[in-house]
């Protein structure tokens, strides 16, 4: 394994019966880097997400987190050693205020519960991480507001700093710009490329755009296998992705 690794996949294998859904994908990320996953539906982007962070568990191969092998972990004891996901569909507390969404994310890092607080101190720094998360995000003037009234976009937003509050290294997103308009999907890109700085993203996306104006590389995943990884330019010049993806989106 690359000591220098933020994330390392090797000959990682996913089958569902006799069916290979993810067929030997070795992958390094580096630190700091964004490195996004493109490829056809169907081709295993959102398994291999689930394989990452263990919402499923592998049929072959090993995950590696820095140094840490991850492979077989639950995911709380993934994200607990510094990997955060966020899922195609929003995951907020529709009822509960952007503030409170916010607390709680920040309170299960902090190991409390959500009536139970162990000291002043502690609910004090909760707080003052919370308010700094709202700041971040853009979010501070829908403080009070329930979760359920903001946009689509800010709802992402929201998740994503759910995701923020656990302090993580490697963030991986799938889709987050899915469902979005033009304009919220560059406000969705400035906030990303902001809360992400010094750590390292993976991001699966359709939109072509987000993807070569956002991605340091970029990996391509055809029927469970990586076809090609590199630059956002290369990745354009490159015949088998044209062929196999890309098409007129690489002209």
């Amino acid at each position: 394994m690359n000591g220098l690794s933020a994330l390392s996949l090797r000959g990682v294998r996913k089958s569902f019966g006799t069916i290979d859904i993810i067929n030997g994908v070795d992958l390094d990320l580096v630190p700091g880097e964004r490195h996004a996953l493109i490829g056809p539906n169907g081709a295993g982007k959102s398994t291999l997400f689930h394989l990452i962070s263990g919402q499923l568990g592998l049929s072959a191969g090993e995950v590696f987190l820095g140094d840490q092998k991850i492979s077989g972990l639950p995911p709380d004891r993934v994200n607990h050693l510094g990997l955060a996901r966020s899922f195609q569909i929003t995951n907020v507390f529709p009822g509960l205020s952007v503030f409170e969404n916010l607390r709680l994310a920040v309170m299960r890092q902090h190991g409390l519960q959500y009536v139970f607080w162990k000291s002043i101190a502690r609910r004090t720094q909760v707080t003052r991480e919370t308010e700094e998360l709202l700041e971040r995000l853009r979010l501070a003037g829908r403080a009070s507001t329930p979760a359920s009234e903001l946009s689509y976009s800010e709802q992402r937003s929201l998740e994503i700093g759910m995701a923020l509050a656990s302090r993580p290294t490697v963030i991986l997103l799938d889709e987050p710009m899915a469902g979005m308009s033009r304009e919220e999907t560059a406000y969705a890109v400035d906030l990303i490329r902001d809360v992400t700085q010094g750590k390292t993203l993976f991001i699966v996306e359709h939109d072509m755009d987000v993807v070569f104006g956002l991605s340091d590389r970029i990996s391509v995943l055809v029927y469970g296998r990586i076809v090609a990884t590199g630059t956002p330019d290369e990745i354009r010049a490159n015949p088998v992705v044209k062929e196999a993806y890309l098409g007129e989106e690489a002209a």
